[in-house]
C-alpha cells in the first residue's frame, strides 16, 4: 500500500497564492515536508487551472521535482496543463484521472496514450455521477477497462478509484462499503490484476472539526488496506495517520512480520 500525499493542493490559500505570484517558496516547502512525513508519491492538484495553466503547471511540477524525487500524481482536468505537467516530470507520471465522461475521455485518454504515463481510472457514470452501488462501479470498471484497452493502455498502466463517498452524503456508509466491495472484487472481474486508489480525506468531507476527521479516517484506512487498496490518496502531515498507515502495511504486507 503506496501512500500519495494529497497534501499540495491549490485549494489550500497558501498554495493557491504561490502559484497565482509564481512564488516557489510554498510549493517547495509543502514538497520537503511531505517527503519528511513519509509520503511515497505526491499528488499535484491543481485544480482547472483557467488562466496560463500550462505555465503554472509547469511552475507547480518544477518546484516540486526540483527539491523532491517522488513519483508524482498530476491532478487537473485541464488538458494543457496535464501535458505540460508531463513535459516536465522527468520521469514516469501518473495522470490523475479519466473516466466515463464524454470529455475527459476525448481530451485526456489521447495524452495517456500518446505517453507511458500510468492513468488513474475514476468510475463515475458517464455524467459524472458517483454509481449508486457496487454493481454500478463495476459496470464503470468494465466499461472504461475496454476503452483503455481500445486505446492502447495496458492492464498494468491503470489504476481504479471507485470514489470514497463522504459519511454526510445520505447513503455515505451504504457507499463506502460499497467501495469496499469494489476494490476486492475488480482483479475476479477484469481477469487480471489491477491497481486501485482511494482519496481517504473524501471520507469526512464536513467534519464537524479536526478530532473527528482523524477519528473516522483511522477507522477507514485499515478496512482499505484489508481489501487490498493499492495506493492511498491522504494527508500525510497527520502524524497519527500515518502511524496507522504503516502498521497497515506492516500487517498486510504478506511477508516475515518484526516488531523492529
Amino acid at each position: 500500500m503506496i501512500v500519495v500525499a494529497d497534501n499540495l493542493r491549490i485549494t489550500l490559500p497558501v498554495i493557491q497564492q504561490a502559484v497565482e505570484r509564481f512564488d516557489p517558496e510554498p510549493i517547495r516547502q509543502m514538497a520537503n515536508a511531505c517527503k519528511a512525513a513519509g509520503a511515497q508519491a505526491m499528488d499535484i492538484n491543481s485544480g482547472p487551472l483557467t488562466r496560463n495553466p500550462a505555465e503554472k503547471m509547469t511552475f507547480l511540477v518544477s518546484n516540486v521535482r526540483a527539491c523532491v524525487d517522488l513519483p508524482l500524481v498530476l491532478d487537473t482536468t485541464n488538458p494543457d496543463a496535464m501535458a505540460a505537467g508531463l513535459a516536465v516530470c522527468n520521469g514516469r507520471a501518473t495522470i490523475n484521472g479519466i473516466s466515463l465522461e464524454p470529455e475527459k475521455l476525448q481530451r485526456i485518454l489521447p495524452l495517456a496514450r500518446q505517453t507511458d504515463a500510468d492513468l488513474v481510472a475514476y468510475l463515475l457514470r458517464p455524467d459524472g455521477h458517483v454509481p449508486a452501488d457496487a454493481a454500478g462501479r463495476m459496470e464503470a470498471a468494465v466499461q472504461l477497462f475496454a476503452k483503455c484497452e481500445k486505446a492502447g493502455i495496458t492492464a498494468e498502466r491503470l489504476i481504479f478509484d471507485p470514489i470514497v463517498a463522504p459519511l454526510a452524503w445520505q447513503d455515505g456508509n451504504r457507499q463506502n462499503m460499497a467501495v469496499l466491495e469494489t476494490i476486492r472484487t475488480l482483479p475476479d472481474l477484469l481477469g487480471t490484476p489491477v491497481r486501485t486508489m482511494a482519496g481517504l480525506s473524501n471520507l469526512t468531507t464536513g467534519a464537524p472539526d479536526a478530532a473527528t476527521r482523524k477519528r473516522y479516517q483511522q477507522a477507514f484506512l485499515p478496512m482499505l488496506a484489508a481489501a487490498g487498496t493499492d495506493f492511498i490518496l491522504m494527508n500525510v502531515l497527520d502524524p497519527d495517520l500515518m502511524r496507522t498507515a504503516k502498521a497497515c502495511r506492516n500487517i498486510t504486507a504478506g511477508s516475515i512480520f518484526s516488531w523492529q
